[in-house]
Formats: structure tokens, sequence, C-alpha cells
């Protein structure tokens, strides 16, 4: 069950909102203003990211900001409006961990169904190993699969999108991977 912030007044016009199914014929309970009848749809957030690579070794990124500080996580963040998810991954590379890459192609794609996200990660080419992490994060580094701190990775669905980043790699057959954790 999806746990959220229910929405207690309208964002348009400030008036306290009810939860009831809309007068437009939609199927699932909304905040519904109840002096200009604006509709507040609420949505998934999308987490966009890469999995960059210089050789056999990924570029992971030692968290300086919580959740999980301290914690090791593929370059990644929120995606912005105005940008396609493509963009937010790479503009999260490069504010994370001041990466220099060719993004590639989408290489997982992951529901998390009970905090309301989606997360996306692109597969990423690294043109070089110098990095200069931005603020959140402490410490940008490059690890072989035996070298990466599994247990301490900050999210599920990093460690599922590193595990089948080296499963691919092992044949060198990259697929799109779908996972819905809920």
């Amino acid at each position: 069950m999806l746990h959220r912030t229910p929405i207690a007044h309208c964002k348009a016009c400030g008036t306290a909102v009810q939860y009831r199914l809309p007068d437009d014929g939609d199927t699932r309970e909304r905040a519904v203003c109840t002096a200009c009848h604006t509709i507040h749809y609420e949505n998934p957030l999308n987490v966009v990211g890469t999995v960059p690579v210089w050789g056999d070794k990924v570029l992971l990124c030692k968290r300086n900001i919580e959740p999980r500080l301290g914690k090791w996580t593929l370059p990644a963040g929120f995606m912005e409006l105005g940008e396609t998810v493509a963009q937010g991954a790479a503009r999260e590379t490069e504010e994370e961990a001041g990466a220099q890459f060719e993004i590639q192609e989408l290489f997982s794609l992951m529901n998390v169904v009970r905090v309301g996200q989606v997360h996306f990660f692109y597969r990423a080419k690294l043109l070089s190993d110098q990095f200069d992490p931005g603020h959140e994060t402490m410490e940008a580094r490059l690890f072989a699969e035996d070298e990466i701190p599994w247990d301490d990775i900050a999210f599920r669905t990093v460690k599922e999108t590193l595990e089948h980043y080296f499963a691919d790699a092992k044949t060198q057959q990259f697929r799109l991977h779908q996972v819905d954790i809920v």
C-alpha cells in the first residue's frame, strides 16, 4: 500500500479539498477542491540515472545527503520538468559524479509501487576516469564486480540494476530489465 501525505488544500485557490470520485467519470478517488472544483492528480515521481562504465568497472557515488547518507549508489535523482528521461539521467550523472560520458540505451526500468516512484537507468560509456563530484557526493569511485560494497548499496533499485548489469556484461548481451518492486 502506498504511503502518501494527502493533499489538504487546492493548489489553484487554497480552499480545502475533499477526497472523492470526481464528477467527470473518473474511477479513483482524487483530491477535489470544494470551491473551484479543480481535480488534483497524484502521480509517481521519476528517478533517473545511469550505469556509467569504464572498462570492466562501474562508477558509484557515496551519498553526502539523506536518505542513506554514506551509502553507495549509481548517479541518479529526481527528473525535472522540461527534460526527457535521458536528459535527466545525464544531468544527474554530471551533477553527482562530475563524469564525462556518452549516454547509451535504457537499461532498467523499476516500478517502486509502495513509494510511488519509477526508476530509469541508462547505460553510459565513461570517456574519462577522472571525476568531479558535486555537493551531494562524498566520493565517486570505480568498482569491479568483486569490489562492489554490496552491503553498503543505498537502494534496492541500484542493487538490482547492478546485478543485472554484471550478469549481462558476462555475455555482452545487454537488454532492458523491467522489475516491479511491490
